[in-house]
């Protein structure tokens, strides 16, 4: 698909943002997806000729971050966590349920291009284990159950809240997100819940405090 003047024009805003205008390919890259809803060659291409470097270098970062997909995504991403601690609370068990419901696989789509899904390593969310994302907002403390009743009222085209951050909307929406953070989203939702502050409450309880600077713990 061809990159449009609007979107190289985007393209150029963001590598006027950085000092080093090659800084910018990570959020340009999920500008791509924004738009095509993959990283396609003329995306590479198009980041190569604004950021004035090889279409290799583009190549290497996209297939290096997993979050950058070099074929076509669902209308949603699904993404569960089945690295060791979601995987031992249920990981597992929620994916292979998303799996037979959706009909697909790691990295697959549906047939009729509605969703994507994806086993991943690590969503750094332990806390909250097992965790799944959508359109990578948290879908937090999750079932078999309760994340197959998040694809079907999708399917439906119902509104889905996420656990911490606004409701859920498209992949492609997301990542436009991800290149331009400021949508006047970030105060949606409840970023810190009583868990994660269970810590920090536990020390407080207890008088215990960090090491001043440069004194041995």
């Amino acid at each position: 698909m061809t990159i449009s003047d609007q979107t190289l024009e985007r393209m150029r805003e963001l590598a006027s943002r950085y000092p080093q205008p090659r800084s910018a390919l990570l959020p340009m890259l999920h500008l791509v997806q924004s738009v095509d809803g993959e990283v396609t060659t003329d995306g590479i291409n198009a980041c190569a000729e604004v950021l004035g470097i090889s279409p290799a270098e583009v190549t290497g970062v996209s297939t290096f971050y997993t979050m950058y997909k070099r074929k076509p995504v669902g209308e949603h991403h699904i993404g569960v966590c089945v690295n060791t601690l979601c995987g031992l609370l249920g990981g597992d068990a929620v994916y292979d349920a998303l799996s037979e419901r959706l009909g697909v696989g790691h990295n697959e789509p549906t047939a009729d291009g509605k969703f994507s899904l994806e086993r991943i390593e690590c969503q750094a969310a332990c806390t909250h284990a097992p965790v799944m994302t959508v359109d990578w907002e948290f879908i937090d403390d999750v079932t078999p159950a309760a994340a197959v009743d998040v694809v079907d009222r999708l399917e439906r085209g119902e509104q889905v809240l996420s656990t911490r951050g606004p409701a859920i909307r498209t992949f492609q929406a997301t990542e436009h997100t991800l290149a331009f953070p400021d949508d006047g989203l970030a105060g949606e939702g409840t970023s810190v819940d009583d868990k994660m502050l269970a810590g920090l409450r536990y020390a407080k309880e207890h008088n215990m405090s960090a090491p001043a600077h440069g004194q041995e713990a």
